[in-house]
């Protein structure tokens, strides 16, 4: 893991020198997507649909641009956005009789639709998702895939006849979450967000967030419960067994491009980024190792070896350009490729293969039990994911006092929004919010002394 010092100057500079992505795209926060890179969001993208796949989701895809008179039906939703949004008014020469905006999220352009969609009791619970492009003004220093005008988003939009049922689904909305998050190795934090940080429109939020080595918290995704505040502004409404007619309850489950900003921060070193087996392009690259005279008997086996792994869903490559080991060992590592696989004449001899993991791992491997590739993949993965955990661990603070503290801090509080907003103030931290699990607190609020009622968590965020 690259130092808290020296993060934000490696993370900007590794995303270039690993192919990621281009920032010299002359708009500012909207970076052009190098094909490893985009290959790597294409496989995180895979594994969410997965999960969507697995919960009974349908994949849609809405359109980009949503009239301004959709976009003002819930005010509370535009007054959070406002400040945020691209506007279209013209087309060619001709003002636009009614502006249009880029969606920053889609419920003002999906809602609309439900209301139509939706008639009766068996028409729900309705539950979608797509992938697409959002837009929004992000007026703070970009950051590759951190903080950009452009985001590659997912988000999943559900209703369903009852708050009861709604419920069940953000609950199974954090089980997706904790499943998608671990095959990442990325541990997260869930919290629900404090009311004057919840999203514009939502009853309540629950905020997904990981600790970067920066030690500044970034959220990663989010869970949103809606309860009725969408459907009466769009008029969303089913018919019950009774013949009468409701309005339908709602939630989302969002998460962007910052997933792979994660990825990259946490697990990085300073040779560069290093990538979970479960998304990697390339999961295991075979170097080998030429001896004059050996070439081509060098060569064949790699070869072979490459054959059988893919052949049992490993995708490798043999790296026959015209470098030394050493140059390929370092491009590989560079771009975080979990595994390399060593062939030399005296492997062949052994009849064994020198594998080395991107953590540093070696081991000897016999010919015959090339099968173990898949286990050190597993291993791999482990480890990455014990590592990240053990410092988000290490860096989680709770303490009674209000006193700054590097990573996240717990502090007892009362539920008071004005006593949070000091802390904040006084720690210069942003809320992240309260835990999920519930939990008997024997402790005062710094701020005003009263008995606590929850713990708040606070950190530096991106």
């Amino acid at each position: 893991m690259v130092s808290e010092e020296s993060f934000d100057e490696w993370y900007n500079e590794i995303v270039e020198k690993a192919g990621l992505c281009d920032k010299r795209y002359p708009i500012k926060g909207m970076n052009v997507w190098l094909p490893y890179g985009w290959n790597l969001m294409q496989n995180i993208d895979a594994i969410i649909r997965e999960e969507m796949n697995k919960t009974g989701h349908d994949e849609v895809c809405f359109p980009l641009l949503i009239p301004e008179s959709f976009f003002k039906r819930e005010e509370e939703h535009i007054k959070g956005f406002s400040q945020e949004v691209f506007w279209v008014t013209h087309a060619g020469k001709n003002e636009l009789e009614e502006k249009m905006l880029l969606r920053p999220t889609s419920e003002t352009a999906m809602y609309p639709m439900f209301s139509l969609w939706i008639r009766s009791h068996a028409d729900l619970p309705l539950k979608i998702f797509q992938i697409v492009n959002t837009f929004r003004y992000e007026t703070k220093m970009t950051k590759a895939f951190i903080r950009v005008r452009e985001i590659h988003f997912f988000e999943a939009h559900t209703a369903h006849e009852s708050y009861e049922d709604a419920e069940k689904q953000v609950r199974e909305d954090i089980e997706i979450a904790k499943r998608f998050f671990k095959k990442l190795a990325l541990p997260v934090i869930f919290s629900r967000r404090p009311d004057w940080d919840k999203f514009a429109g939502a009853e309540y939020s629950i905020g997904i967030d990981v600790l970067m080595p920066s030690l500044r918290s970034l959220q990663v995704g989010s869970v949103h419960q809606y309860r009725q505040n969408f459907s009466k502004a769009f008029d969303i409404k089913y018919e019950g067994l009774d013949g009468k007619h409701y309005y339908c309850h709602q939630t989302t489950y969002g998460m962007s491009e910052r997933v792979l900003g994660a990825i990259i921060g946490i697990h990085g070193d300073e040779k560069g980024v290093v990538i979970p087996s479960s998304i990697a392009p390339i999961k295991v690259v075979i170097i080998p190792i030429i001896f004059k005279g050996h070439e081509e008997e060098v060569m064949q086996e790699c070869k072979k070896v490459e054959k059988e792994l893919n052949a049992m869903g490993i995708n490798s490559m043999v790296d026959e350009r015209d470098k030394t080991p050493g140059n390929k060992f370092y491009d590989w590592e560079l771009k975080g490729i979990p595994l390399r696989i060593e062939i030399g004449p005296r492997d062949i001899q052994k009849n064994v293969v020198i594998m080395v993991a991107r953590d540093g791992v070696r081991k000897e491997i016999e010919r015959e039990e090339l099968k173990k590739i898949e286990e050190e993949l597993k291993e791999f993965d482990a480890r990455l994911y014990k590592k990240a955990e053990e410092f988000l661990m290490k860096n989680m603070h709770r303490t009674e006092k209000l006193e700054r503290k590097e990573g996240v801090i717990e502090l007892p509080w009362c539920g008071k929004e004005e006593c949070g907003n000091e802390m904040e103030e006084r720690l210069d931290m942003k809320s992240l919010g309260i835990p999920l699990e519930k939990e008997e607190v024997n402790a005062t609020c710094p701020i005003c002394g009263s008995k606590a009622i929850t713990w708040l968590r606070l950190a530096k965020s991106y």
